[in-house]
């Protein structure tokens, strides 16, 4: 066999079912593998090189396994790198082959040459190219390896055109797979029985305490393993953006989510007045404490910080008790020290967090009820509440869904996700995700959130919606604008003297007609009523529903973003203000 079809043939043993790509120059010996070797994985055609990465994104997120991309050379490379990039920093296990030109011809001119190992190195978890045909097998376990141990990430495999013709040598080589690497991650790191201890002993000793999950929770797998503890322990649980999930939301723990976007005011009383905090698999930045501002870093509490990279733990807030481990591994570890007969002490603690967490719903439902045209936001988002099917899995884009779909949005099961890109924010994610989510669990239907932005840099997946007919929902929330930056100009006008926006707005237009050249079934909504029988409709439907909704422009009215709401002089945690904000 060829260099190509021992690829496919480790693919096919790690279990790799589908496979994101992009036709070019360099990827013919590839191709020609996947077509010809029995069991093969599947080879999903995109129209574009980010678009492939973003599915393999979201594949990996739902299925907890490694997704595997290629692009051609050139062009195709630099296209993948920010879908590599957001998975490498949001921990998602991706490996992306690059099929780059001959040996012969680096260094001499050669149309597409790139320096792939340098271009990815700043990006990627790891980067190698392959330097002969007995040495690919080796190099593909690696790259497995590599992406689902530790923390997981992106791996980058550059394979010359010529050596994948290649005849592989007839000893010495083995294309044996580790089953350890088909899944993510691939071995847990267990935490030291010392720091257990020390754990449970601070669970027992708090009056107040709160756990924080993030996207570590997510990514290791850990939900049940998080409730667990939490019901033995009476703990109460906010989560992140990318934590949200980790315990369904009418959980009478799961309180709501931290974090600048889209967080709940009761959540962050929470924070603020908890004695101790465990935070697992987050990395404590920016968003998550809102500019290192809640908690307090004079606060009185106790920090326990859980996580697997250690060079993370510590490194914004003094942490009392560091645990260094696997966000599963751990958090069984901790349910399994405490003694069986323990029964957790009556305070009243979770009690009042429940009290704030239904005064907010209750002052909240007007609002979300509100039949106003242009329709608002967080009325789509209760809509969908009202229709969606349980389990799903919802894919927000950065940008104007996100503070009302982590505001609003209610998952009411263990098995349904909201996906969101939130380490670099970049758009374009949630047209091709729904693909990626769907062939990961197509048992689920995917349901896909995003704005005028996102769809202008993604409109051509809709192509590949329709000819795989993937039964994917998609919102598109229409304002004729890049909404999420003319809200923040209007924010940062400091004189509010004049509109404050520049080179933000774009013709409006009716963008169901876009989908529908594509033979995907439409809907344009401009009123509440249209939105209530469009949504019915596109969930009864079995085939992809694009429904276009003209909504308010988040820069019309504050969104539920505590940063912004702190700069303009309301208070974000007070409830009457928040809702009318």
């Amino acid at each position: 066999m060829n260099g190509a079809t021992a690829l496919v043939k480790m693919l096919s043993g790690y279990g790799v079912e589908v496979i994101f790509g992009v036709p070019g120059d360099t990827n013919v010996a590839l191709y020609g593998a996947l077509k010809s070797v029995d069991g093969a994985p599947r080879h999903i055609l995109c129209r574009d090189e980010r678009s492939a990465l973003f599915m393999a994104d979201c594949y990996a997120r739902v299925s907890g396994r490694p997704a595997v991309a290629e692009v051609p050379s050139g062009a195709g490379a630099m296209y993948a790198l920010p879908g590599v990039a957001e998975a490498n920093k949001s921990s998602v296990p991706v490996i992306l082959l690059v099929n780059d030109i001959p040996r012969a011809g680096v260094g001499r001119g050669t149309l597409t040459e790139l320096p792939i190992a340098e271009l990815f190195r700043p990006v990627a978890k790891h980067v190698e190219t392959l330097p002969s045909v007995a040495k690919l097998p080796e190099i593909v376990r690696r790259a497995f390896r590599t992406a689902t141990a530790g923390r997981p990430g992106a791996t980058v495999l550059a394979l010359p055109e010529d050596i994948l013709y290649e005849a592989m040598p007839e000893a010495g080589v083995s294309l044996h797979v580790e089953q350890q690497c088909r899944v993510a991650p691939s071995y847990r790191v267990q935490p030291q029985p010392d720091a257990i201890a020390d754990g449970v002993a601070a669970l027992l000793a708090a009056r107040r305490p709160l756990i924080v999950a993030g996207g570590g929770v997510n990514r290791s797998g850990a939900s049940a393993a998080l409730t667990s503890l939490a019901e033995r322990m009476d703990v109460p649980v906010v989560t992140t953006i990318t934590g949200q999930g980790a315990m369904r939301d009418d959980h009478r723990l799961s309180i709501g989510i931290i974090g600048d976007n889209g967080f709940h005011p009761h959540a962050l009383w929470a924070l603020e007045n908890a004695d101790l905090i465990v935070y697992v698999g987050c990395r404590m930045g920016s968003v998550a404490t809102m500019n290192w501002q809640r908690p307090a870093q004079e606060a009185a509490c106790r920090i326990v910080q859980i996580d697997l990279d250690p060079e993370v733990i510590a490194n914004t807030y003094q942490v009392d008790l560091p645990i260094f481990g696997d966000a599963r591994a751990v958090l069984e570890a901790l349910s399994d020290a405490i003694d069986p007969s323990h029964r957790p002490a009556a305070t009243g603690w979770v009690g009042e967090i429940n009290a704030r967490r239904r005064a907010f719903w209750e002052q909240a439902a007007p609002s979300l009820r509100q039949e106003t045209v242009p329709i608002r936001p967080e009325y789509v988002i209760e809509s969908l509440n009202r229709h969606l099917p349980m389990p799903c899995n919802v894919i927000s884009d950065a940008g104007t869904p996100t503070p009302y779909s982590t505001r609003f949005l209610k998952l009411r099961d263990d098995q349904s996700r909201l996906v969101i890109p939130r380490f670099f924010g970049g758009l374009g994610y949630a047209i091709p995700a729904v693909i990626g989510a769907y062939y990961a669990a197509p048992e689920i239907r995917p349901v896909g959130l995003f704005g005028d932005g996102s769809l202008g840099m993604s409109a051509g997946e809709l192509e590949t919606l329709s000819r795989l007919n993937i039964p994917a929902v998609l919102i598109h929330f229409n304002n004729a604008c890049f909404g999420w930056i003319k809200a923040l100009q209007r924010v940062s006008d400091a004189d509010r003297t004049n509109d404050g926006t520049f080179a933000v707005d774009f013709n409006a237009y009716s963008m169901d007609k876009l989908a529908a050249v594509y033979g995907i079934r439409s809907f344009r909504v401009e009123t509440p009523e249209e939105l209530e029988t469009a949504v019915r409709e596109a969930f009864g439907h079995d085939g992809p529903c694009f429904i276009d909704v003209v909504v308010e422009s988040i820069a019309n009215r504050l969104p539920p973003v505590y940063s912004w709401l702190q700069k303009t002089g309301v208070d974000p945690t007070a409830l009457d203000e928040m809702i009318t904000a």
